[in-house]
């Protein structure tokens, strides 16, 4: 990342500004149990739109009804849900012109979760709702970008999931992931940090840039 710049900064919101994975967890083994299927099978789909997880796994006649009851079990759940490390500092740091969040979440269910955190929103906030193929497709950072203004190669994308890189690549954007729920193996990226509060974002005119975030001063009695 060093000596790039960006037009704009488009955030997934699961696994990078928020800590869903217990609520999420919770409500596809419910959802698992009530629809009779292997637990095992909602394994690597991270990041991916309910909708295309419940097409994997059931025949098209029962899809319908299996996707409106993950939604509102999904809904119901939002116990313990919380702010990872980072996120309301970068999102602060940078203003609301230059920043969006592209998730695989429904409406609802976004506003649901960011609500339930506090989390200060961008004014643009893409959801599955809003572009016909969600991720793996590059559709929701193309529609981020259109939405801020700029073209998506100017556009820095901030993920956790191995399908949201592959979206964010396929839209010809710049990948930045973090450590919160994918191996580093998994993580295709330009730059792989533990969380967001090992960088910095730093706003120089229209143009946004990523630092290493500052250790601080030393402790008292240090070296």
């Amino acid at each position: 990342m060093s000596g790039r710049h960006f037009a704009a900064v488009v955030f997934d919101m699961d696994g990078t500004l928020v800590d869903s994975t217990p609520a999420v967890v919770r409500s596809w083994l419910r959802w698992a149990d009530e629809e009779r299927v292997d637990p095992a099978l909602l394994r690597g789909h991270h990041g991916i739109p309910a909708s295309g997880i419940v097409a994997q796994l059931l025949p098209e006649d029962r899809q319908e009804a299996a996707l409106a009851r993950i939604t509102a079990i999904e809904l119901a759940d939002t116990d313990g849900i919380g702010v990872l490390p980072g996120a309301l500092e970068a999102l602060t740091a940078l203003p609301p012109e230059q920043a969006a969040i592209a998730t695989s979440c429904t409406r609802d269910l976004a506003w649901a979760r960011i609500e339930a955190t506090a989390l200060p929103a961008p004014k643009v906030v893409v959801t599955v709702d809003d572009v016909e193929r969600g991720k793996p497709s590059p559709d929701p950072f193309v529609e981020a970008a259109r939405r801020l203004g700029v073209d998506p190669a100017e556009c820095l994308v901030v993920e956790d999931a191995p399908g949201g890189l592959t979206a964010a690549r396929a839209a010809g954007c710049a990948t930045l992931a973090v450590r919160t729920t994918t191996p580093d193996g998994e993580l295709v990226a330009d730059l792989v940090v533990d969380s967001l509060a090992s960088v910095t974002f730093v706003v120089s005119g229209r143009f946004v840039r990523v630092e290493e975030a500052s250790a601080g001063p030393p402790a008292a009695g240090a070296p």
